[in-house]
């Protein structure tokens, strides 16, 4: 099912029957009014509980919120109840950062120490380079299986070739398949020489161009945004080098100046203190990553109301999890990565600590785009929670970072984030008590999006 090596065209067409049938059975089951009951409603911005709890939903929004008695007197004769039983009813999650149209496979060792490009580029290139519309089947079945797990909404930030998160998001909206909501990119800006080096000159320009702006001066830049607005993109994305070379600060200023122009948010990758400096001096929206930024520039952030949007992507021994169920990997290299594991644990025990006492605004994401084995990409983007948790932050930090705090950051905030009137009907359930125990957030028993139903395993009437 994953991966560009073992990708066929054939099933992925009885995929995308499958879904196009699927989006469309579900649009049309959907009632007038719907009433959902719980035994607890859990409100992230506050953290109050509501207990028991319903909510009213009619035509996709939710109209009411409160007690199932309330409602119940309120709600029209006509209305369908869905019964949850003893489960904690929540808004349904956003994965602020994720990238649906790609599915990275680890190589064998022998094989990744031949390649100059690095393990992810490889695959990366794969999947350029492939049928457009194999890798549209494939970002379909991905966006599924992330609202299988409870997530409504994701902000796809890049790695879609030129159009596909977009014609993902459209087909979507359409109803002609079913997938959450979708914030997309498009192509990323980035400097020449970002990501893929050292290809062969005769095919290099027209293999990147279908994934990337390369841009080396402030007319690229923001021909780059004006580019990509022909393909109606949602949020502008950003590659930064740690040393400031390529996109250096007037160009990240003409970058942002252009996409704000146009009432769209600039999300900028940086990592390293130099271009965490470019994108704050530059006033983009939001900064991904940024795994080594300064106390003063967490202030800086928070003074300007920059949104650090978090990836823990790696923590607590992802890389392992990902390669040794389906690589042999040498002692050698087990003990190397064990070091590693360490080492960075110390660092985002750190860095949490640090984002915490600084008061910047922060969301998170997955930034998933690779191969689990053993889990549908849902289930891997939602091992983020349990990452965080290891980290030290506390249980109701990481549901508002994908909740109310990834709301605001997208600008969605009188859209989602929170059960409320006027809301969309974006809605999961769990069993359990997602403060006490974080990781019942990967064990989402109940889905719906704009009040279809999408996913129920509780009890229901």
């Amino acid at each position: 099912m994953h991966g560009g090596g073992r990708f066929s065209l054939v099933p992925w067409v009885a995929v995308f029957a499958a879904l196009l049938f699927a989006g469309r059975a579900v649009a049309q089951a959907v009632p007038v009014a719907t009433l959902v009951k719980a035994a607890r409603l859990l409100d992230p911005k506050t953290g109050n509980v509501l207990s028991p709890a319903a909510v009213l939903i009619e035509n996709g929004k939710i109209t009411a919120v409160g007690s199932p008695v309330q409602l119940q007197a309120r709600a029209p004769s006509s209305t369908k109840t869905i019964d949850l039983g003893n489960a904690t009813l929540l808004p349904g999650l956003i994965d602020a950062h994720t990238h649906l149209l790609l599915d990275v496979v680890v190589p064998p060792l022998a094989e990744s120490a031949r390649r100059y490009n690095g393990d992810f580029v490889s695959d990366l290139l794969l999947a350029i380079v492939e049928s457009p519309g194999k890798r549209l089947l494939q970002g379909a079945q991905l966006a599924r299986e992330d609202l299988e797990s409870g997530f409504t909404t994701v902000r796809n930030l890049g790695h879609s070739g030129i159009d596909g998160d977009t014609t993902l998001r459209d087909a979507i909206n359409a109803g002609r398949i079913s997938g959450p909501h979708i914030l997309a990119a498009g192509r990323k800006i980035i400097s020449i020489g970002d990501y893929v080096q050292s290809l062969n000159p005769v095919l290099a320009e027209a293999i990147l161009h279908q994934e990337f702006f390369q841009v080396a001066n402030l007319e690229e830049g923001r021909r780059a945004v004006d580019e990509n607005l022909l393909y109606d993109i949602d949020v502008v994305k950003v590659t930064l080098d740690d040393d400031g070379v390529g996109i250096n600060g007037p160009i990240m200023s003409a970058i942002a100046e252009e996409a704000h122009r146009a009432h769209k948010k600039v999300a900028v990758h940086a990592t390293g203190q130099g271009a965490i400096q470019i994108a704050i001096d530059a006033g983009v929206d939001s900064i991904e990553h940024g795994n080594d930024a300064t106390d003063a520039q967490l202030k800086m952030m928070r003074d300007k109301g920059i949104f650090l949007d978090i990836t823990p992507t790696f923590w607590s021994g992802f890389f392992s999890q990902i390669t040794e169920p389906s690589i042999v990997v040498s002692p050698t290299s087990k003990a190397a990565q064990a070091a590693a594991n360490e080492r960075r644990h110390k660092r985002t025990v750190d860095f949490i600590q640090r984002i915490l006492k600084s008061g910047v605004k922060f969301a998170a994401g997955s930034d998933m785009c690779w191969y689990y084995p053993g889990k549908t990409r849902g289930q891997a983007s939602a091992t983020m929670f349990y990452r965080l948790r290891d980290a030290g932050m506390p249980s109701l930090d990481i549901l508002r970072a994908v909740t109310t705090n990834s709301a605001q950051m997208l600008g969605w905030q009188d859209r989602i984030g929170t059960v409320e009137s006027g809301k969309l009907a974006d809605l999961v359930a769990v069993s359990g008590d997602p403060i006490a125990d974080i990781t019942e957030l990967e064990r989402v028993r109940f889905v719906m999006k704009d009040g279809q139903l999408i996913k129920n395993d509780l009890a229901s009437n």
